[in-house]
């Protein structure tokens, strides 16, 4: 079992569905013969050639769309789209067409592909290269949003994601790309989408969050921890379909609950969390919900991204707030 980094695992996810079939392919921006701006795609050109890894043109509808094709046709695309600040030209035909073939076509057509995009902020990157807006992604009827959190999720998800029959998008967490490392089977396996992870167990509150700011929700913890107060961490890892039972559950133990995401904060993921919280855990909670994002502005550039970004110190004012309520 080798120990690998987030990006190392969803390598070694794309190369062991290629090897076990030949309708896996991969197409993107620099995703051959540069092996993909953050070398997730390393190597698959050399070992399956130019037509099952193919450098496109920089145009996101145009990788998008013609995934959508290759899809509909018989293969089982995997589409990169280089950095999330590039999703917009995009969106047109992921609202538009990729999320709508298999109602627009009364259930004849289905599109098994997997849109994998590098998300989220922290690396310091220029504009466009940092945002993080999976609530319009979630909002979009007809496709799932996974979002993993550790490299054994990101191969098992990955998987599990080319495998589905229909259209993924595969949220990659930039920031801890090469964090640290977990132990991965060398085997491919399967994390079922829909069914989220208790990455903490507590007592006192529940903190939801997914990606990079499972971490910072962890070392947030920890400062709780000293203090005498044990909040349970659970990661959503699909963002839809949601685990809203899970979240739930835990909230019906604890009676509190923090909500984390980079995006804006308004109708952000954490309003949707904390509607289904009082929708199905109301008369359990001991305080309102609290979010803990980022805010309702562009994404700063690299000088002011910490002010920007959820930090452990801004999620352990949040777990107070809720505790002295």
């Amino acid at each position: 079992m080798a120990r690998l980094t987030i990006v190392q695992a969803i390598q070694a996810a794309l190369m062991e569905e290629m090897e076990r079939d030949p309708s896996v392919m991969v197409l993107g921006e620099d995703v051959g013969r540069e092996g993909g701006v953050f070398r997730a795609t390393e190597g698959l050109q050399e070992k399956f050639g130019p037509e099952r890894v193919v450098d496109t043109p920089l145009a996101e509808s145009g990788i998008v769309g013609v995934a959508l094709g290759l899809a509909l046709n018989g293969m089982r695309p995997v589409a990169e789209i280089q950095f999330d600040g590039f999703m917009p030209p995009a969106w047109d035909q992921i609202i538009s067409h990729v999320s709508r073939i298999r109602t627009r076509s009364r259930g004849r057509f289905s599109a098994p592909l997997v849109i994998r995009i590098p998300y989220g902020g922290g690396i310091r990157a220029p504009e466009h290269h940092s945002e993080a807006t999976e609530a319009v992604l979630v909002h979009t009827p007809g496709i799932k949003v996974v979002y993993p959190s550790t490299p054994y999720d990101a191969k098992g998800l990955l998987i599990s994601a080319i495998r589905d029959p229909d259209p993924v998008l595969f949220l990659e967490p930039k920031r801890i790309y090469r964090a640290f490392r977990q132990e991965v089977p060398d085997e491919p396996y399967t994390v079922p989408m829909g069914e989220a992870r208790k990455v903490r167990e507590g007592s006192h509150v529940t903190v939801v969050a997914w990606g990079a700011m499972v971490r910072e929700a962890e070392r947030a913890s920890e400062i709780a921890s000293s203090k005498g107060i044990e909040p349970e961490i659970i990661d959503p890892r699909t963002l839809s379909p949601l685990d809203s039972e899970a979240i739930v559950r835990s909230v019906r133990k604890t009676g509190r609950a923090v909500v984390v995401h980079e995006g804006p904060r308004t109708c952000g993921m954490g309003a949707e969390i904390a509607a289904r919280i009082q929708e199905e855990a109301l008369l359990h909670l001991r305080a309102p919900v609290v979010r803990v994002t980022g805010f309702d502005t562009v994404v700063p550039l690299a000088k002011l991204e910490s002010h920007y970004l959820p930090t452990p110190e801004r999620i352990w004012r949040g777990i107070r707030e809720v505790m002295e309520f």
